[in-house]
């Protein structure tokens, strides 16, 4: 049928009437009363007409499902169909024809070939459009729960990935999309926690980063048989903080030598053991306040960390104190008992052997390593724990001068074992770090201490060695906490084929080993501080009145940054007129933001 003078055509799925045909063009009115110029093919013809207006397009009275089942599947044409549908073959009837084959459920294609659907067909369409029903019903449920700042179980489907998306498993959400909300991992949290799906316990950041998050379990081995030196007559301590449940390393003085005790984990680690996979593939322990996920496991730890035992395996380093500074002796697997306690109870006894003169030795090292140009800055530390119930702890961690003591025991021992390596030639990891940006007098308060450590330049573990900056030391090799860190493990399993006259690894092994577990322990680190940060931000949601004393460290255009000892957090206050540095300012807590990690603070008087 050709369009021609008044008639009804289709046109982009609108009704139209034909109003002048002339160069091959036609004139169409749309139900608006907008006319356009079109070709012919750009139309469908839907009736001869004459049709006055595409406005008035009643639906007459009929029975189309009727007309379906007498047509019998197969095909048929607009008029044949409107006529059966409706009894009569006029505009609106072919009008109301054409709504029948454009809803698609019993017929379709065009005007002048349209297809029957079967049965079969119909009973398909009618059961998808019930499952995209029942989906908005659903849909629209959970937006009203949504409202309301709850969820149901239900909704899992809808959160998982929103989940994903927080957690950074994915890039999109598309229930926040639906939603229009921002599709972030920041976004992605604060939903989860406005509708009640997450808490604010719930701590993104090890699943986000891909930090290990479930403990090692594989079976450990006995001890190799060899030959041990009984030292079980010293007095070893095993200096640590409160409540660590894997203790390596330990201080013995005796007959002017110096022993430090490490845990023996290469005894029952050696390279490419099982164990040993397993610690590289996790780096180091992750210390999370609510709690520990371990590198190695707890049948492990439990045998090897010093103390847990009646006689724990070691490996020790003897240094001869007569000279300054101490002179490795040797270095020698052993038999332990050790004796645990705190730094505080150690702070508590220095005064009295042999606690004054490990002390007196640790003055001395620390000593010597600020005259070779150790940077030492002072910045105050905090312990974040999880308690029952969820309830957040922070704890100021004092500047004790046991906790000293330990430190520069173990740089010696570091320094023993990067020593020991290029006397011999033994590939090793040395922890190194080039010179500070800039050098500042810590004299000049915290301050001066703040601007320091933005100063420092970032560590790195190499096969050659070389300085570290920081620490002062010409060569360094981390190597007294093989229980929580792969490197140190590392170190442990050349020193030990060492000593056995087996072959050690090569550089290239080494190198290796380490690049995989460094991909792994910048993730654990940065979940730890990530982690502790949240629940910072937990505790204070928790302590709304929360009140303390800031310190101005930096000044910047328009604001002061503030340090807050009492929690190790950093914040900026906004001002016309800048705080005079190291000035002491009385802060209250404002605002919490806990997916951004975000806390605002006021000045109180």
């Amino acid at each position: 049928m050709e369009p021609r003078l008044n008639s009804f055509v289709l046109y982009k799925g609108q009704p139209a009437v034909v109003r002048a045909t002339a160069d091959k063009k036609l004139t169409i009115e749309l139900p608006d009363g907008e006319r356009v110029s079109v070709r012919p093919k750009d139309v469908a013809a839907l009736h001869p007409g004459p049709l006055a207006d595409a406005r008035r397009l009643p639906t007459p009275p009929g029975d189309p499902v009727t007309a379906w089942e007498l047509l019998d599947s197969g095909h048929t044409t607009l008029a044949e169909l409107a006529e059966l549908a409706y009894g009569e073959f006029t505009p609106a009837a072919a009008w109301a024809a054409w709504q029948l084959v454009a809803d698609g459920l019993y017929f379709s294609g065009a005007p002048d070939d349209i297809t029957v659907h079967t049965a079969t067909k119909v009973a398909e369409t009618l059961a998808a459009r019930e499952a995209r029903a029942a989906e908005e019903r659903a849909w629209a449920a959970f937006v009203a729960r949504v409202a309301a700042g709850q969820t149901a179980a239900e909704d899992t489907p809808y959160l998982a990935d929103v989940v994903a998306l927080a957690l950074e498993r994915s890039e999109t959400s598309r229930t926040l999309r639906r939603l229009d909300r921002p599709q972030t991992r920041e976004a992605a949290h604060a939903f989860l926690l406005e509708v009640g799906h997450w808490t604010p316990g719930d701590n993104p950041y090890p699943a986000r980063l891909g930090a290990p998050t479930t403990q090692p379990a594989f079976p450990v081995g006995p001890l190799p048989d060899e030959p041990r030196r009984d030292l079980t007559h010293l007095v070893a301590l095993a200096i640590d903080d409160a409540g660590s449940g894997d203790p390596d390393d330990a201080l013995s003085l005796a007959d002017g030598v110096l022993w430090v005790h490490v845990a023996d984990v290469a005894a029952l680690v050696p390279p490419d053991s099982p164990a040993d996979v397993e610690a590289r593939a996790r780096a180091a322990n992750l210390y999370l306040p609510e709690g520990t996920v371990r590198m190695l496991p707890d049948e492990l730890t439990d045998r090897l960390a010093l103390g847990l035992q009646e006689v724990s395996p070691a490996l020790s380093l003897a240094f001869v104190t007569g000279d300054e500074p101490p002179v490795l002796l040797e270095i020698v697997p052993s038999w332990l008992r050790v004796t645990r306690t705190t730094y505080e109870a150690a702070e508590a006894c220095l005064d009295e052997s042999p606690y004054r003169e490990l002390l007196a030795l640790a003055d001395r090292a620390r000593d010597r390593r600020v005259a070779n140009g150790a940077v030492e800055i002072e910045l105050p530390e905090v312990k974040v724990r999880v308690g029952e119930g969820g309830a957040v702890k922070i704890t100021p961690l004092p500047a004790l001068r046991s906790r000293d003591l330990v430190r520069e025991a173990m740089l010696l021992a570091g320094q023993a074992i990067a020593q020991l390596a290029m006397e011999h030639a033994i590939p090793m990891a040395y922890s190194q770090q080039d010179e500070p940006l800039e050098r500042v007098s810590p004299l000049d308060g915290p301050a001066a201490n703040f601007a320091q450590r933005r100063a420092m330049q970032r560590g790195q573990q190499r096969t050659a060695p070389g300085r570290h900056a920081g620490l002062g030391l010409d060569a360094y090799v981390q190597a007294t906490s093989p229980l929580r860190r792969y490197g140190d493990l590392l170190a442990h399993q050349q020193v030990r084929a060492h000593l056995r006259g087996a072959p050690v690894l090569d550089a290239g092994e080494v190198t290796l080993r380490l690049g995989t577990a460094d991909a792994v322990s910048g993730a654990v680190r940065t979940a730890e501080r990530l982690s502790n940060a949240h629940w910072t931000m937990v505790y204070l949601l928790q302590n709304p009145a929360w009140t303390g004393e800031g310190v101005v460290v930096e000044q910047k255009p328009g604001r002061d940054v503030v340090l807050i000892p009492a929690l190790a957090w950093e914040t900026e206050l906004y001002g016309r007129r800048s705080r005079p540095l190291n000035s002491v300012v009385r802060l209250a807590v404002e605002s919490v933001d806990l997916p951004n990690r975000m806390a605002r603070f006021r000045v109180v008087e």
